[in-house]
């Protein structure tokens, strides 16, 4: 039975949008909530929003750091269907396409082909937030579409077609205007050319971003009306994020409390100077490193272990099954890195249960309870016990 398209609410679909489509337009044509062009981390952040889908158009660079891959990974992982087109969307679809990032557009399967390799073809120079992010250069890809359309309409030769792209490659983004390009030509085009050119723009050029930033919104919002959930993750087993990428996000993220959404620095600020600190720095590194030897002795939990380790942490704080999701929030989490921790800690009970064999003449359990009871001082309170029994 097919299944009836399910309401899109403006939260559902996340969509980062700058220069390729006006946000009043973009939110007129889906219900989404549209942010800036991401920048390093952002996606991150955006996870703390609890969408079920994000659209990536437009992105920063240069003088500030684009979207990481890591952060499309982390967001496919918490269940998050990602669409990227238009822009620095389509560059990071044609990248992660393989680990179920969907690419939408002309100008994302350029890329994927191979027919464009090059970032600074979808770059242009735009004006800020304040100004709506009016594109104020051409960007590369909409030139080469237009010298395309142009020469298969009979408006341009190949070989005037080619120098229209020619001069265009030879400016730089922030100079990239049509006028300009007009003028580079100089005798490559006859008058006769610039004539027919004229009137064949009149109307107004295609700007192929646009319309591919369309389809990307498009796109994402009929896969959340559909009710479909995402692509799991490939089979393939996925390199965990480096250590520097782990502390990156610890620090960059966001997590939902009843009011607000807090910075995760800001907690950890507040973690660092509590009484209990260093018994839960302690606990935690005693876990990640029991975890990290299981794995380099070939260890792995088996997936009822790490239900297991679920259940009981579930079972420890006491959240319902339809609270989750918010406590999830609350602490920072998603469910695939709340998976990660329970994951280590089945490790870490792995690697207690056959303590005895994994060093020369190693500790049993029984000699673990002494020793700790009598850290703890526990030793001589429960003597006087055993002697009443």
């Amino acid at each position: 039975m097919k299944r009836p398209p399910a309401p899109v609410r403006p939260e559902d679909l996340i969509v980062f949008l700058g220069p390729s489509l006006p946000e009043a337009e973009a939110e007129a044509l889906v219900p989404c909530r549209v942010l800036p062009p991401a920048g390093q981390g952002d996606l991150w952040r955006a996870l703390s929003l609890r969408p079920r889908a994000i659209a990536l158009v437009d992105g920063v660079f240069e003088a500030q750091p684009s979207v990481w891959h890591h952060e499309v990974l982390a967001a496919l992982d918490a269940g998050v269907a990602v669409f990227g087109g238009g822009s620095m969307g389509a560059l990071r679809a044609a990248e992660l396409s393989g680990h179920g990032m969907v690419g939408v557009g002309a100008i994302f399967e350029a890329y994927q082909r191979g027919e464009l390799v090059d970032d600074a073809e979808v770059a242009l120079l735009h004006a800020d937030a304040e100004h709506g992010f009016r594109g104020l250069t051409v960007p590369l890809v909409n030139v080469r579409h237009a010298a395309r359309r142009a020469r298969e309409e009979g408006v341009l030769s190949p070989e005037e077609a080619q120098a229209l792209v020619d001069a265009a490659l030879a400016a730089f983004y922030q100079d990239r205007t049509w006028p300009r390009l007009l003028k580079a030509l100089g005798p490559a085009w006859s008058p006769d050319t610039r004539a027919k050119w004229a009137t064949w723009t009149a109307p107004g050029l295609v700007d192929l971003k646009r319309e591919d930033a369309k389809a990307c919104l498009q796109a994402a919002a009929a896969f959340i009306a559909s009710g479909a959930r995402p692509a799991p993750p490939p089979d393939r087993p996925r390199a965990p994020p480096s250590s520097y990428v782990r502390r990156r996000r610890l620090v960059e993220g966001l997590c939902g409390t009843e009011d607000a959404l807090r910075s995760t620095e800001d907690v950890l600020e507040e973690l660092r100077a509590a009484p209990d600190a260093a018994a839960l720095a302690e606990a935690g590194l005693r876990r990640a490193l029991l975890a990290g030897w299981a794995r380099s002795l070939g260890l792995s939990p088996t997936p009822e272990e790490v239900a297991r380790a679920e259940a009981d942490v579930w079972r420890g704080l006491g959240v319902a099954p339809e609270g989750r999701e918010a406590w999830w929030a609350e602490q920072g989490l998603d469910a695939h890195e709340f998976r990660r921790l329970c994951e280590e800690r089945a490790l870490e009970r792995l690697l207690l249960e056959h303590a005895p064999r994994l060093l020369p003449d190693g500790p049993s359990w029984d000699e673990a309870l002494a020793s700790e009871a009598r850290l703890q001082g526990r030793w001589g309170r429960a003597a006087p016990a055993r002697r009443k029994r």
